[in-house]
């Protein structure tokens, strides 16, 4: 039988490995905890049971820590050389960040008289600079699960308006149709995909704000990033649709057998509250084709964290251990060869659950981004404290009911 030093232990050991050594000691980790797993004698057994849910954190501590170390490698740069922008995104950079240290907008002012162009937002404040948005949306879809694997529509106004097809894409050859035969208009739905203000509210000191060694940019970047990717996360799962993005699991849901337009599909498990008791990858591979070809061959498993640790024990017919680690520096874990995507607002496991969703998040779900992140300084509601009132509008929901499927754990 194989050991893991205790999770107090294990998780300095991993903190002070080098990057080139992550991947080794994450299968090393998971090396172990299948060795546990298959020397279990016993379900119950309360003293396995919290080994295994003890080396179930310590690979997820690993885990965190590759995907940390990927996203601050795909962080974009901030400080750009007059080489790499142009002037005039310069002149927009320094007069911004006038305002952000004194208050003082007489830059801002000229720079719109110059370029004809707004930098201040309709409702008050001003715009961060291209450049500086451009970044913190780069930032947000590394830290956002949903954004990372959803398409992505840029808007100018209140929101989007898309026409679909139910039935799917009308296409045809022309030689096989008679002239004139052209689509009808009753064949089209529009779905409204409105967006929602997102604020944060971070603060400084007017100290710091004076420090010319502090990067007020990169500051209010992070504080942006930080808190916006957690707000949009909810929201793309769990959101009501009410001046905030309409999550997919708060659509109507069928069972798959009864699928149509407007809902989402599901599999059920067979047991409340639980995979199915005999064969329970049987349930994940029902799931997986649920799902049309079309759709499959992009397809990402959604979930949560506890719910991969449940996931982590399960093996196929063959013996086999269905979830796998990444493979390579980038890559995401794997489940029956699919991507997984870790989403903390995925519910847990329970009776009529719906834990787990699998589909094409690319075709099935849009995040709409309204250009433009306001950011509207505040010296005074807070004495001492400089507050930057600073916000985006983001909607988002299912564009195509059928690219997206989802695991029910009921009878």
């Amino acid at each position: 039988m194989t050991h893991l030093r205790h999770p107090e232990a294990a998780a300095p050991e991993i903190k002070a490995i080098q990057p080139a050594d992550d991947l080794g000691t994450l299968n090393r980790l998971v090396g172990e905890y299948r060795g546990e797993n298959d020397d279990r004698k016993a379900a119950s057994d309360p003293l396995q049971v919290e080994k295994l849910a003890r080396m179930d954190r310590a690979i997820d501590l690993c885990l965190d820590r590759i995907r940390t170390l990927e996203t601050k490698g795909r962080r974009p740069a901030l400080g750009l050389g007059e080489d790499d922008v142009s002037l005039a995104a310069l002149e927009h950079k320094g007069a911004f960040e006038g305002y952000m240290r004194s208050g003082e907008t007489q830059a801002l002012h000229r720079l719109e008289v110059k370029s004809s162009t707004s930098l201040t937002a309709p409702d008050g404040g001003y715009l961060l600079p291209p450049l500086a948005e451009e970044s913190v949306l780069a930032r947000i879809a590394g830290l956002s699960p949903i954004r990372s694997i959803a398409s992505i529509q840029a808007v100018s106004g209140s929101g989007l308006r898309k026409a679909v097809t139910p039935t799917g894409a009308q296409s045809g050859w022309t030689a096989d149709a008679a002239p004139g035969n052209a689509v009808q208009a009753s064949a089209f739905v529009a779905l409204d995909f409105p967006t929602g203000e997102l604020f944060t509210q971070p603060a400084a000191t007017q100290a710091m704000l004076d420090d010319a060694a502090v990067d007020i940019e990169e500051w209010i970047s992070n504080e942006i990033v930080r808190a916006f990717a957690a707000a949009e996360t909810t929201a793309f799962v769990n959101g009501n649709g009410t001046n905030k993005p309409k999550g997919f699991l708060t659509y109507p849901t069928v069972a798959q057998a009864s699928w149509s337009w407007n809902n989402l599909g599901f599999v059920a498990t067979g047991a409340a509250g639980a995979f199915a008791t005999t064969n329970p990858s049987d349930n994940l591979v029902d799931l997986a084709h649920s799902l049309k070809a079309v759709y499959r061959q992009n397809g990402t498993f959604v979930m949560n964290r506890k719910t991969q640790g449940v996931i982590r024990k399960i093996k196929d017919t063959t013996g086999n251990y269905i979830w796998q680690p990444p493979s390579v520096a980038g890559a995401r874990s794997t489940l029956l060869n699919f991507p997984v995507v870790e989403a903390e607002d995925m519910p847990d496991i329970a009776a009529n659950s719906l834990s787990i969703a699998f589909g094409d998040f690319q075709r099935g779900y849009v995040v709409v981004d309204r250009i433009g992140i306001r950011t509207m300084r505040d010296p005074f509601s807070t004495k001492p404290y400089v507050i930057f009132y600073t916000t985006k509008r983001v909607g988002g929901g299912v564009q195509d009911f059928d690219a997206i499927k989802l695991l029910r754990f009921s009878v």
